[in-house]
């Protein structure tokens, strides 16, 4: 399953003005359920930390989260971290042009090598613990640039069926995970092996989760590395599903789940 290449050609799309990529960033938050989930645990540290805070996205990407924490108060200062050198130059770029280069910069670092001790009051991870086998080690790194009382956010697969894995034969959705998912137990003892003093662990994507995955992601995916003509009907085709996925969307972020193929972990230092 070719899922990055796909990723890249939406972002060629929209990326190329600034307009373009906040709407970008709009409809990934509307149809990513793991945004609803992560925005929902910033707006309630928020409460706490109105103030001066200094906050690293590990893993940053395309920006879309270090966007919408630069949103959230002029007194937050975003730290963005990623191994591809391409999105970074990208990402200082867009957010010079928007006037946040001052509250949000962009550097490259190995998560298995990074650290800035005591430097950050969060840490936000999302899916990004599955892309990396030493992950131990980065727990150890995350820990030691928190500072105390600090909170670690992290969004990934678990082991009931992350990635679409849900047999021994079965291969995972996206081609470039180290694991499939964590078991509960497992994240939260490696976590406290790494030095997190309380970790809080709940299981995202339930049963509405999952099927708005399957409407919103896993089947335009399919028909995209299928043939790219479909980029032509893509707008319609969410313009038929979106409304669906939404209330599934919502359903998912405030109910609680006995299992899901998602985790929210929370680990504090």
């Amino acid at each position: 399953m070719q899922y990055d290449p796909i990723k890249k050609s939406l972002g060629t799309v929209f990326n190329k003005q600034p307009f373009m990529r906040k709407i970008f960033y709009v409809l990934l938050d509307l149809i990513l359920l793991r945004a609803w989930h992560i925005k929902k645990a910033i707006r309630n540290w928020k409460k706490t930390h109105i103030n001066n805070a200094h906050i690293l996205d590990a893993g940053s990407g395309f920006g879309q989260y270090s966007y919408f924490l630069s949103k959230q108060s002029p007194k937050w200062h975003i730290t963005g971290v990623d191994v591809k050198t391409e999105q970074i130059e990208d990402c200082n770029n867009f957010f010079l042009k928007i006037g946040k280069s001052n509250q949000v910069k962009f550097r490259f670092a190995d998560l298995t090598e990074y650290t800035n001790e005591s430097a950050y009051d969060l840490i936000l991870s999302v899916d990004v613990m599955e892309h990396i086998e030493e992950d131990v080690k980065v727990f150890k790194n995350f820990n030691d640039s928190l500072k105390p009382g600090g909170m670690l956010l992290i969004s990934t697969p678990s082991d009931m069926g992350g990635s679409d894995v849900h047999g021994h034969s079965d291969h995972s959705f996206i081609e470039e995970h180290v694991r499939d998912g964590y078991n509960m137990n497992e994240i939260e003892e490696k976590l406290i092996k790494a030095g997190f003093g309380k970790v809080e662990v709940s299981y995202s994507y339930g049963k509405p989760g999952q099927l708005s995955w399957k409407l919103s992601m896993k089947w335009p995916i399919l028909l995209l590395n299928f043939s790219r003509l479909f980029f032509i009907f893509l707008p319609i085709y969410y313009i038929v599903v979106f409304p669906i996925s939404f209330w599934l969307n919502y359903f998912d972020t405030n109910s609680k789940h006995e299992t899901g193929t998602g985790l929210i972990v929370k680990a504090y230092k």
